[in-house]
Parts: structure tokens; sequence; C-alpha cells
């Protein structure tokens, strides 16, 4: 029988918005089911003048009771939060890491918890998409200070090998998120986001920033017919000048862009009037949007970096860019559509969902397992 019966758990949790809340939430909720969990989150993540968008929480969410405890450019609650860990007395220390700015705070955490206390980072991303000086010293001490990692892809696997060769790791499938409700009628998705309800429609979702691509796939679009219209869904970070000029530059303008970040509530509109979410990005590890698509049955179309790719079988439950230049994506994206390969790939991945039981739940059991092990490794050192 585990004796990690109790667990502190930190990270980005509602009402903070974004992919990392939602994730985090998800899997606090299945931890929660089987064992006692104190869960804790942020007072502040980023100062607000270094905060690209428009809001750091989303005003919908219902009022979640997870105390907030730590501001991680006030690092005098580190202190604080550490002593609020230690008076939780977690067997089990679980955090979620995404930026190389937290390592100094999570790294102090794990290095001042008791050594009995099984430490686990669950790492998102650990070589950041916008590089700074200070990564790699701040990735290599907070490394150092955990017994195990939990990854979302091989390619951050192996980032984190880089940096601590015999690092104890085990990488999950990110889960389909199930949080958004359920698909609904395409036709009325279209009505209600005033789109042609027959068009080919193409999906950009999710927060919008350099590396993702956008501007590939604006210029690919502007390859395709009149039959194909685009819906952009998510708020810009950073300029949007540019990606104005190429929507203006277009030769097919039935481009749709909500420039704003979308609320949960509103999420499953999106997802239930596409029929390809395309995900054009120029560097990743995984992918949140790729799981919003799986609980829609959404055929997705992802490049070929990091780990973007690596639970896509081509043809059978989504699809891989295969050439990044724009008159090459749009030829294919032409040829996704032809026959009834789009139709084909959906059912594939709602056969595959149907046939799972709770993947968040196997995803926490999978976690708990994976830290019995370290926990049996410490006792026998």
């Amino acid at each position: 029988m585990s004796k990690l019966e109790k667990i502190t758990f930190f990270s980005a949790l509602p009402p903070f918005r974004g992919g990392i809340a939602q994730f985090s939430e998800q899997f606090r909720h299945s931890l929660a089911k089987k064992r006692e969990v104190d869960a804790f989150t942020f007072q502040n993540q980023y100062p607000n003048f270094l905060f690209p968008g428009q809001s750091q929480f989303e005003e919908r969410t219902p009022n979640f009771k997870h105390p907030r405890i730590v501001s991680t450019f006030r690092p005098w609650t580190y202190f604080r939060s550490l002593r609020i860990f230690k008076k939780s007395k977690g067997d089990l220390f679980i955090t979620s890491y995404w930026m190389s700015f937290f390592g100094p705070m999570m790294g102090f955490w794990a290095r001042f918890l008791s050594k009995k206390t099984v430490k686990i980072a669950l790492i998102h991303n650990l070589i950041p998409h916008e590089k700074r000086f200070f990564d790699t010293v701040f990735n290599r001490y907070f490394l150092h200070q955990y017994d195990g990692f939990i990854l979302l892809s091989d390619a951050v696997k192996n980032d984190v090998l880089g940096l601590k060769p015999h690092a104890k790791t085990l990488v999950l499938k990110h889960p389909s998120y199930q949080q958004f409700g359920e698909k609904f009628d395409k036709k009325l998705a279209r009505e209600i986001l005033q789109v042609n309800p027959a068009k080919k429609t193409l999906l950009f979702f999710g927060l919008i920033r350099d590396y993702k691509g956008l501007d590939l796939l604006l210029e690919a679009f502007s390859f395709l017919d009149a039959s194909f219209q685009l819906i952009i869904a998510g708020e810009v970070y950073g300029e949007r000048n540019d990606y104005d000029k190429l929507i203006q530059a277009s030769k097919n303008q039935q481009i749709f862009f909500v420039d704003q970040f979308i609320p949960t509530d509103d999420v499953k509109v999106y997802f239930s009037a596409a029929d390809l979410c395309i995900l054009p990005y120029k560097s990743a590890t995984q992918s949140g949007i790729k799981a919003m698509c799986d609980a829609f049955h959404l055929p997705t179309l992802v490049s070929c970096v990091g780990g973007l790719h690596e639970e896509i079988s081509e043809n059978e439950n989504g699809f891989v860019i295969r050439d990044v230049s724009a008159i090459s994506l749009s030829e294919q994206i032409g040829g996704i559509f032809s026959g009834s390969r789009i139709e084909i790939v959906s059912q594939n991945i709602q056969n595959q969902l149907d046939n799972k039981e709770n993947e968040w739940d196997e995803f926490a059991d999978s976690v708990l397992k994976f830290a019995d092990t370290i926990q049996q490794s410490k006792k026998s050192h």
C-alpha cells in the first residue's frame, strides 16, 4: 500500500485563465478522487506590465477556493509559501512548470521541503519559445531539486535529459479536455458565429503568439478558393498589425478574426463549427488545443516540430504538415478535404475516446504509480 496518502499540489489554477490552469484543475480533480489533496495557486504569475494580454484571469470562472499564496516577482512570498507547504504535510509534492522564470522559486521549495517528501514536477515546457539569457541556469537549478518528472512529449523528455541525464521521467499523453461541453450541430454553431454554414471551415484557436505560425496559415489561406473560410479565435499577444496586413492582402477574404480570449462557455461553439483545426506552429512541445480538438472529434493538421505530432497517425487520427511553405500548405489543406478523409478521421477520434475510460483518472493513476516507485527508490538509498 502506498504511503503517499497526502498530496500538496501547486500550479496555475482557476480563476487564472489559459491552458495550464485548465489542465491543472482537471488533473487536481482526478488526484482528489484518489488521495487527500491540498491545492494552491499564485497570487500573481507575472507583473501586469510584463503580461502581454488584457487580463490574467477568466471573468466567467466560478469562485474557486484554492488559496493564492505566492507572487513570482516578490521573492519574500517564497518563504511564506514554503511554510504553507510544510504545514500541509504532503507525502507527495507536485508542481507544474512551463517557464524558466519560475525555476528559482520552484527549485527553492523542493530544496527545503522534507527529504522524505517525494517531489515531482509536471513539465509542460522546459525550453521557452522566446528564449532568455537565464533559461539554462534557472532550468538546471530547478531540475536538480526534484525527484522525478512527468512530461507530455518525448521532445520535452529529451530537453530534461539534456540538462539532467539520469533524471527519472515518465511521458504521458495529454488527456483530452471534457470540461468545455459536447459537440453540437455544426450548422447551428456557424449560425451563432455568423459564418457561412456551407463552406469548408478552418479553425485557428488559442492565444496568438509569433511561434504559433498564424502568419503562415494566412499566407496559405490566400491560395485557397472561395469554398473555404477561416475562423481565427484568440487574443493576440503582441502586435496585431502584421496579421491585419496579411488579411487585407489575402485573395480569399472569408476570414473571421475574433481577437479576444474565448471564455470557457463559448469554446464549444468554435470547435463545433469547424471541419479542421490547424496548428502551424514554428516551435512546440505539445498542445492543449490538440486535446480540445480530440474532445470534439475535430481533426487537426499540425506542424512536425517538437512533440506536437507524436500522437498523430497520418490519415487515422489527424494530419501532419509536410512542407511549411504557404503554397504547399494550401495544397495539403485542399487535399485533406478531398473524398471523405475528414469524416473518417473524425470518426476514428471518436472511436478512440469511446474505447477509453476517464483519461484524466488514468493520467492521475499513472502519476501516483510513478511517485510510488520514486518513494521506494528513496527508501532503498
